[in-house]
């Protein structure tokens, strides 16, 4: 990515994983917490989707995998327009279940879940709401991803669409990093994604949050 946002065109080494979040919900902008609920793009989601999907697209991707929620799916269908290539769609990369806390505000969860939240920010394996512990949200998405992966040519790339709370958790999985340490890695943007590359060593982060110029993290991961 270039310091003007646009895609670099430099030539690949090995097989490339891009985990792309889906746009903009009202319950993104409601600070709301979504979790597995099945919450419908914005208009402004939309626009981010075809944007996005118009600098993806000048990757050349050779699959797409995405989340059955249908806010993933349809940010996945305008880079799925813009290619040419089917989208694959797999419950494992849905966002995290949360329980009692879908539907939520942050605000709501810090008052009604104080010490809960606390503990899962300090890196604790907390089931927020009664749902997920993020390590078996890694257990379900990682090997989606892993085994679409593994379909690709050489230098193939696969775009993964899914949600910031998943995407986080899959790339700690998949650079091996301790679960108390995911939090490190940040959260995305609305339709900004993260780019990993095959090495001799494994899976390394190449990018993180990329796409647009900075943007506030509106989500189930903040």
């Amino acid at each position: 990515m270039s310091a003007t946002g646009e895609v670099s065109g430099s030539a690949r080494r090995g097989r490339r994983v891009i985990l792309w979040r889906h746009g903009q919900t009202s319950w993104n902008v409601e600070r709301r917490f979504q979790g597995s609920t099945d919450v419908e793009l914005t208009e402004t989601g939309v626009a981010q989707a075809r944007r996005a999907a118009r600098l993806l697209a000048s990757l050349r991707p050779d699959a797409i995998v995405a989340s059955d929620l249908r806010r993933a799916a349809a940010t996945a269908a305008e880079l799925a327009a813009l290619t040419g290539l089917d989208v694959v769609h797999e419950e494992g990369l849905r966002e995290t279940y949360a329980g009692v806390w879908q539907g939520l505000t942050h605000d709501e969860i810090i008052a009604r879940h104080g010490e809960e939240y606390a503990a899962w920010k300090r890196g604790e394996p907390v089931r927020r709401g009664g749902g997920e512990l993020e390590t078996e949200v890694a257990d379900r998405a990682a090997p989606v991803v892993l085994r679409h992966a593994e379909k690709l040519p050489e230098d193939g790339t696969l775009v993964v669409v899914s949600h910031g709370g998943t995407i986080r958790t899959t790339i700690g999985r998949l650079l091996g990093l301790d679960p108390r340490s995911w939090e490190s890695l940040g959260g995305l943007s609305n339709c900004c994604w993260s780019v990993l590359g095959e090495g001799a060593r494994g899976w390394r982060l190449m990018e993180h949050n990329a796409g647009t110029l900075p943007e506030p993290v509106l989500g189930d991961d903040t």
